[in-house]
């Protein structure tokens, strides 16, 4: 036991503590929390900002954010960028501060990112009582806001005492570096125990290295996947954000060169394969290629790596009709490996796919499989041609803004986007050039991301072109990181699509007998609906009060003008540009299962009902 101690606050020592962490994979080491970011008000300010102070930017960087939502997705898009080995803290006052995180808690860890949240808390002495933005239950006296974050963190603990954070740290930093239970971590901190000084021994600050392991695949486990795909007449790989995480494009394009096997990829793992590799067939599901889904359909065996089978990659459970068609799931998590009735290879995603190709050594896939879906891949390009083909003269759709932006990035450039229509016109179309390039949030299609998460991928790669694609809609919800991007001199790139409204959900409301009720930004008309003149908001003079410079675009040649103009820029720089809505993105090759009203006097719902019943038909259970 130590002996040797240093008196400090509570928020003090974790500072500290903080400092001295490190994770390590493949012999390359990171500082596990690279900075933070908080926004101070009085169940903070005195604990952790002071301490923030103390430390001093070397020990601790700091990072002024305007949003204590965007601020998570800042730390969010920072660990997926650096590949879940790096992340960064957020801390905030108690009260509103404090929910504001929940939203950036439940997107980082449906997405299984690594994220520390800091959120001050009541007094735990309760000398003051009730606090300033305290909650007050009638029946449960030691509840608080902060515990709105117990469901949406992976780990959470609230420190009552200062000793209890020696325990509560460790664990934290064992469930942000672990691959396999990753997501957001919470430490509410109470802002008298902040404060509050202790004796602490000095090995709690020694440096400490928390290995990223990566697992092999159980013997018993991996003979049964490669029986289970020598046997296979029509395997398919489908992709997932794993295979990023993981680091394992090249044990992926290896197998996929030894075999012959095909690979769709889900929004997560776009980017697995570069788009020009013979054996990748772009997006899968409902928002897949047509080559894609074609091939998921006829596939007798599915392989899934690193991918959690969301309803979208699946068609909801409509896409895999094969009558007998099995799963072979690699995945570092056994909750995921299992899924679907699967046979589970519980392993690192590179070091099962090197186990794959081994144990796979002299076995390809038929030669007439092959021509099939490389005959598939070409007539997609063409599908992917024409979306993106447009006059220099004519105002651009969505899709030809897409097709200006491919014409002007390089392979490192990120692309970055989480909600609206972008999404689903993205993952059919965008030839992805590198694994770092395709950056969609689509676990929890946060409206809000792409800005904040922006940041943090540029304060990851600096000198990495960063391009953060929104509509007017997501602009509207979380446009205040502008603000620290010009503090910080980030030269993200911010391409606005003005469409006004929702038109995503516009779409599907259109699909679903909805009949675009309440998503068109628009004045009220005589009857009372949103369907008068579009309002006269200007977003580009909006980003530019922010501090942006902006350059607006009115036809395809002004907009790859003004792209290019962006990239070259070595300022935050926004490129605004008012679409034509004419739709020119290839319709969903895949159902997806939104429920439709049973019974409406409306035919718009009725019909969409038909429509409905007639799909829900073909959804089938994997057992």
């Amino acid at each position: 036991m130590s002996t040797t101690t240093r008196r400090l606050t509570t928020a003090q020592a974790l500072v500290r503590f903080l400092s001295a962490q490190y994770s390590e994979r493949d012999g390359v080491r990171h500082r596990l929390i690279a900075g933070t970011w908080g926004i101070f008000g009085h169940g903070n300010v005195a604990g952790i900002g002071q301490a923030l102070l103390e430390a001093g930017e070397d020990a601790m960087p700091f990072h002024q954010g305007r949003n204590e939502q965007s601020m998570v997705h800042a730390a969010v898009g920072y660990a997926r960028q650096l590949n879940r080995l790096s992340t960064q803290a957020v801390t905030t006052s108690i009260g509103p501060g404090a929910t504001n995180l929940v939203t950036g808690a439940a997107l980082a860890t449906i997405n299984r990112l690594p994220v520390l949240l800091l959120p001050g808390d009541y007094f735990a002495t309760r000398s003051a009582d009730p606090l300033l933005q305290q909650l007050e239950h009638p029946v449960e006296a030691d509840v608080s806001v902060n515990d709105t974050l117990r469901p949406v963190s992976r780990y959470f603990d609230r420190i009552t005492r200062p000793e209890m954070l020696i325990p509560a740290a460790l664990n934290a930093m064992r469930v942000l570096a672990d691959p396999a239970d990753t997501g957001a971590v919470t430490l509410a901190l109470p802002q008298d125990v902040q404060a509050e000084a202790y004796d602490w021994p000095e090995e709690f600050f020694a440096e400490r290295v928390w290995r990223v392991r990566r697992p092999a695949p159980d013997p018993l486990e991996l003979a049964e996947a490669v029986r289970a795909i020598r046997a296979a007449e029509r395997p398919l790989i489908v992709a997932g954000g794993g295979v990023h995480h993981s680091e394992a494009e090249a044990a992926l394009k290896a197998l996929a060169d030894a075999t012959g096997i095909p690979v769709a990829s889900t929004q997560a793992g776009k980017g697995s394969l570069r788009h020009d590799h013979p054996a990748d067939l772009g997006g899968i599901g409902h928002t897949g290629t047509a080559v894609s889904d074609d091939i998921a359909r006829t596939a007798d065996l599915i392989i899934g790596v690193g991918t959690r089978y969301t309803d979208f990659t699946t068609a909801s459970n409509t896409l895999f009709q094969q009558p007998g068609v099995r799963f072979v799931n690699l995945n570092i998590t056994a909750f995921d490996a299992h899924k679907l009735a699967a046979r589970p290879l519980v392993a690192d995603a590179r070091t099962g796919l090197d186990a794959l190709t081994e144990g796979l050594s002299g076995h390809r896939v038929d030669a007439a499989y092959e021509a099939e879906y490389r005959a598939g891949k070409a007539r997609w390009e063409e599908v992917v041609e024409a979306a993106y083909r447009a006059e220099d003269s004519a105002v651009p759709t969505q899709t030809q803004v897409l097709g200006a932006l491919d014409a002007v990035v390089g392979d490192d450039d990120v692309v970055i986007n989480a909600a609206g229509s972008l999404p689903g016109d993205l993952h059919k179309l965008w030839r992805a050039r590198g694994p770092r390039q395709y950056h969609l949030e689509y676990g929890y299609s946060c409206m809000g991301y792409e800005i904040p998460a922006g940041i943090g991928v540029q304060q990851a790669a600096p000198g990495t072109p960063v391009w953060s694609l929104v509509g007017d809609g997501t602009y509207l919800m979380m446009p205040t990181e502008i603000v620290t991007a010009v503090q910080e001199g980030l030269p993200v790139n911010l391409v606005l699509i003005q469409n006004h409204g929702y038109a995503s959900i516009g779409g599907l409301s259109e699909e679903v007998g909805g009949e675009r009720f309440g998503t068109a930004y628009r004045y009220r008309a005589a009857d009372g609906t949103f369907s008068g003149a579009p309002l006269p908001v200007d977003l580009a003079a909006n980003a530019a009060s922010l501090g942006m410079d902006v350059i607006r675009a009115k036809t395809v040649r002004e907009l790859r003008d003004a792209l290019a103009a962006a990239r070259a820029s070595d300022r935050p720089t926004c490129v605004y540009v008012e679409t034509d809505p004419t739709p020119t993105a290839p319709p969903a090759e895949a159902w997806w299962d939104v429920p439709v009203a049973e019974v409406a006097s409306r035919d718009a719902a009725s019909s969409a009902r038909e429509r409905y019943d007639g799909h829900v038909a073909d959804r089938r259970r994997h057992l």
